[in-house]
């Protein structure tokens, strides 16, 4: 199951490489132009208004995250249970610092970490875009903007299906002039409920280390 969740993972990767071809139509219109052959003019979306809501808890890392995991890239970390989680070095994802997994289950973690600066209100449109292109019928599930440990971050879950699998990402999307994060869980749909405290519990312990 780890082995296919990874490969899943690692096409909806957002990367600094990441880009999409994009040409002209007839008429000078610019459009974006997918994989699959289908296309979309590139101002396509910019008169939907989608707002996207922003949380009013605040989230604080979890006392028993005593683990402090350091990004070797940026001055970003997470706080975790080491008792719960184990994590090594990424080694299925060229794009990926580190892997994780919830000891004895089938929740998986991973943390990709560039110093490539993404503004935050894009990050939802290039994972979106970038995930339909393994996946056409992926899905923003829940989307909101979240303060975790005083830094703002974007919420995904993302649900789709890719070779008959039917998958959940539910992480956090951090950028700034420090570089940009994904911090994402993931497992398959009918278990992300029962994982849902665990991946919280996990994701809130992101931290920014001066």
């Amino acid at each position: 199951m780890k082995k296919i969740f990874l490969l899943l993972f690692s096409l909806f990767t957002i990367s600094a490489a990441f880009a999409q071809q994009k040409g002209l139509t007839d008429t000078g219109e610019q459009v974006i132009l997918f994989d699959d052959g289908t296309w979309k003019y590139q101002n396509e979306d910019d008169n939907k208004e989608s707002v996207i809501p922003t949380n009013s808890k605040v989230f604080i890392k979890d006392n028993n995250s005593n683990f402090l995991l350091k990004s070797n890239k940026l001055n970003v970390g997470f706080w975790l249970d080491p008792t719960e989680w184990s994590f090594t070095k990424a080694s299925d994802n060229p794009e990926a610092e580190y892997e994780l997994q919830l000891k004895g289950e089938d929740l998986y973690g991973m943390i990709i970490s560039e110093k490539l600066e993404i503004p935050l209100e894009s990050l939802k449109t290039i994972a979106v875009d970038n995930a339909k292109e393994a996946a056409s019928d992926i899905k923003v599930v829940k989307e909101e903007y979240r303060i975790v440990n005083g830094i703002k971050v974007l919420l995904l879950q993302l649900n789709g299906t890719l070779q008959g699998i039917k998958f959940s990402y539910y992480g956090y999307y951090f950028s700034s002039k420090n570089g940009t994060v994904q911090f994402i869980t993931y497992t398959s749909q009918s278990l992300l409920d029962s994982y849902k405290n665990d991946c919280e519990k996990l994701l809130n312990g992101f931290v920014e280390i001066n």
